[in-house]
């Protein structure tokens, strides 16, 4: 009896809370060819509602160099009153020049650690180090790390042009034949210096606020460029990953017409004729009628048709310029046409996948765009001067 209560003990390795500092994001730069480990740690008697003195700020952040990520991490106890506590983390931040050396030691690290989650957000800082966009103080959110973590998720939902990556979907997609992903790339709006004074959450206009720009592009694990925000989106539509956005068609006259896309559904199959590789893209898309700047009857059929053609049209013209960049400028199988092939034929496959980097910037793809206007509003036969 007395060793099974030995071994029934759970309080061996306890940690008490105020042992410990939170931290909400971890920035991991290049420096001085060492490793470069930033993190924001959270001012406990800050966040606490209702001991916020107004004298503190919110976070704090604390940077260490190091021969390897382990080694710069382990250097942070130096600086830290307390032990550095990352199973809270929300971001991980990945400076720019990082990024273009390469994912492999920053991914090696954080699939070993046994206490780390990997349910964080990868992020890729353009035109500035991880430790410039952590030492951001951000309004309306105290704490930066959620800001970025919520921005990310409601510019996902709501206008398509970021995707959120955790750890396990970046593996996944590194995986594929020419090691390619795509992350979200975030940056400093208005003047940089700024961003790590109080005063930047004093003003009504902050000097310096985090914003998400394009999809930043990888291949064989290295940064090698971005895409614009506009073809992030058309990006997530060929991805089938818009939750919802909205389209800009201009009148048959003048004038413009805004729809919101309430349901965006994308079907990727492969093909394969005499050992040729051919991919259709067929794509599904409802929307609704939100602003009208002309003159239309929105009761007539015909005006309804003539608006899902020319939405259909617009959107197809878009992904086809998009996916000639991603093809032949940046050479990367983003959309992983290559798993495709491989579950239409996976014999087929085989016979090719030695010439798939030769093959892939030319791969004939058909895209096919079907768009349906579900509403149109109250105000169908507003006449505007």
């Amino acid at each position: 009896m007395l060793s099974v209560l030995l071994l029934l003990g759970g309080c061996w390795n306890k940690r008490e809370l105020n042992e410990l500092a939170i931290v909400t994001a971890v920035g991991v730069d290049k420096s001085d060819e060492q490793f470069e480990i930033s993190v924001q740690i959270v001012n406990p008697s800050q966040v606490a509602s209702n001991k916020a003195s107004g004298i503190q700020v919110p976070v704090f952040t604390y940077h260490a160099k190091g021969k390897s990520l382990f080694d710069a991490i382990r250097k942070l106890t130096a600086l830290t009153p307390r032990k550095p506590y990352y199973a809270h983390a929300q971001i991980i931040i990945i400076g720019e020049e990082m990024a273009e050396e390469g994912m492999n030691s920053i991914l090696d690290l954080f699939q070993r650690d046994p206490e780390g989650r990997s349910d964080f957000n990868f992020i890729v800082s353009h035109d500035s180090t991880a430790q410039e966009i952590l030492s951001v103080l951000t309004p309306l959110e105290d704490v930066p790390a959620s800001k970025m973590f919520k921005s990310l998720k409601v510019s996902e939902a709501v206008w398509g042009t970021t995707e959120s990556v955790i750890l396990d979907d970046l593996i996944q997609s590194l995986g594929s034949i020419d090691h390619s992903a795509v992350l979200p790339s975030i940056h400093i709006h208005g003047d940089a210096d700024a961003g790590d004074f109080s005063s930047n959450i004093e003003k009504i206009d902050s000097p310096a606020q985090l914003k998400y720009g394009g999809l930043a592009i990888f291949k064989n694990y290295k940064l090698i460029g971005y895409l614009t925000e506009q073809e992030s989106r058309d990006y997530n539509f060929l991805n089938n990953n818009i939750k919802s956005t909205f389209e800009i068609i201009a009148c048959p006259e003048e004038g413009k017409i805004s729809t919101e896309i309430i349901n965006s559904s994308t079907k990727v199959t492969g093909h394969f004729q005499n050992d040729i590789p051919s991919i259709s893209i067929k794509l599904d898309i409802e929307q609704n009628v939100a602003e009208v700047s002309c003159s239309l009857d929105l009761t007539k059929s015909k005006t309804i048709d003539a608006l899902n053609k020319e939405t259909s049209r617009q959107i197809k013209e878009r992904l086809e310029r998009t996916l000639q960049t991603i093809q032949q400028t940046y050479q990367a199988d983003l959309l992983k046409f290559s798993n495709v092939l491989h579950r239409e034929d996976y014999r087929a496959w085989n016979r090719i996948k030695k010439n798939w980097q030769t093959l892939y910037p030319n791969l004939e793809v058909q895209i096919e765009v079907d768009v349906h206007t579900k509403g149109v509003g109250t105000a169908t036969k507003l006449k505007l001067d």
